[in-house]
Parts: structure tokens; sequence; C-alpha cells
């Protein structure tokens, strides 16, 4: 993982109209996509959530918005390699299925672990990238485990995995009470305000969060269940299979562990 990324000067065909934009329940405002991608009109709509670094996220330079990030680069790539380009939307985690669902979006990226659960709405790609799961709570605060989140209340991101996660924990752990909210950016903030006493935020958008604020500190969580990202589409389309090949490309050419180091640093597995 020594190589660095050298895509940029060749993705001039996927051009990202970033549609900055926020909706609750899969609402929202501004153009929106019409559903399955028109090879006629050769654009794909992707939606995320831009909260998520470094998966995806919000670029402010020179006075202008951007969506920038892992599964941007992916998506921009996919994109000029079947002939399309591509446009994105900013919703909220919890609209991004019934987006997908209502006809709005070809396919969503946004870190998106396929579960058992969303597996039922919708069709997944490969997984492409695994990550971990952690407690994130206020530095000296004494959490070595899910055991000490005790009595304790704790923010997750709505419609996330670790919301379910949350669910299962709460299920066994005496008093722990979950404070579901939007944004995880939402989250750090009311962790910071001692609003709530810890968050269960996945490890690589965590360590962002960490390195701006040395008042916070993160302990893993044993992995078990679903785990990994992947791409998800609207049921039965036609696009997973083309979407899986581009994605083994980048596999065996380097290019995904080249997106890797780039995002995620020397050291990401």
């Amino acid at each position: 993982m020594k190589r660095r990324w050298f895509l940029a000067s060749t993705v001039a065909m996927a051009v990202l109209t970033a549609g900055i934009t926020t909706a609750c329940g899969g609402e929202q405002s501004g153009d929106q996509a019409t559903g399955e991608a028109d090879a006629g009109s050769q654009v794909l709509t992707m939606a995320t959530s831009a909260d998520y670094p470094p998966y995806e996220f919000v670029e402010t330079a020179g006075g202008t918005e951007e969506i920038v990030g892992f599964d941007v680069d992916i998506a921009r790539h996919i994109a000029e390699e079947l002939g399309y380009e591509l446009e994105i939307t900013n919703i909220d985690f919890n609209g991004l299925i019934p987006a997908l669902q209502a006809g709005r979006a070809d396919f969503v990226m946004a870190g998106m672990t396929p579960t058992e659960e969303r597996q039922q709405n919708v069709d997944f790609s490969e997984i492409y990238y695994d990550a971990k799961q952690t407690i994130v709570f206020p530095a000296g605060g004494g959490i070595s485990s899910t055991a000490d989140l005790e009595g304790k209340t704790v923010g997750v991101q709505l419609g996330s995995i670790q919301e379910g996660l949350g669910q299962d924990l709460a299920e066994t752990t005496p008093n722990m009470e979950l404070a579901p909210l939007n944004r995880i950016n939402e989250i750090v903030q009311e962790l910071k305000s001692g609003r709530i006493d810890a968050a269960i935020i996945e490890d690589t958008v965590a360590e962002g969060f960490l390195a701006n604020n040395s008042d916070l500190e993160a302990v893993e969580i044993p992995e078990e269940g679903p785990a990994g990202s992947a791409i998800a589409f609207p049921k039965d389309s036609e696009l997973v299979d083309d979407f899986n090949q581009v994605l083994a490309e980048m596999e065996s050419s380097g290019l995904m562990e080249e997106l890797i180091v780039k995002w995620f640093g020397d050291g990401a597995e």
C-alpha cells in the first residue's frame, strides 16, 4: 500500500453535481433523480449522507461546496468506466433506502453495511471495504468495554448499523439508553456538551473526530454480525453486476488499495 492515487487527472467524464441538500424521511429539495439509470441520458444518480468522513463529506474551498471522499472517488471511477456522468444528492442517512425505493436514486454509497434487514428492501454489491465499530467517549470516562455502557446514554446515527448495534446492546445492558440523531457531527456535539455519555461510531470515521478533539477517546467493540461497506441498489437493478465487475477490476489493479491509502492512511487494513 505504498502507491498513491493517480486517478484525478483521468476523471473528466465523471461530472460531479453535488446537490448539497438535506432531507428527512427520504424527502428532498432541489433536483431529484428519476430512478433506474437511463442509458440514453448517460447519467447515474448517487444518494449519500455526506457527514461521514472519510467516506463522504462536504469540502468547502474557494466559496464552493463539494462532496468528496472515499465513496465518491469509487463512484466517480465506476461511472467513468461504465460511460456515465455522475450526479450526487445529499440526504440524511435514514432517508437513503427510501430514496432508492422511491426511484430518486440509482444507487447509494454511504459506508452502508448490507444487513439482512436492508437486503429485504434493496440489493447490494460485493463488500468493498471492511471497518470496525468503536465506543467514543470523553477522555478519562473509564469505558473499556460495552459492559461499561450500563446506565449511560449512547448516541447513534439514525438508520445506521451503529443504531442496530446499539439496540442490541441496550437489550442486554442495564439502564442503557439510545439517543438516535441524524448526523455524526450532531452526535459528537452532544457528546462534547455532556448531553450524552458515549457514542457508537465506525473506527475510520471516529479517527477524524478524535484527531481534532483531544478531549475524546475510543475503544473498539468486538465484531459480531454483519460488517463491511457495500453499494445499495433498487431491487433487481441491472447495475449490480456491472458495478461488481468494476469493483473487482479496482481490486485486481491495485486502485482500490490506492484509494484506501489516500483516505484511510498506510495503516488501513
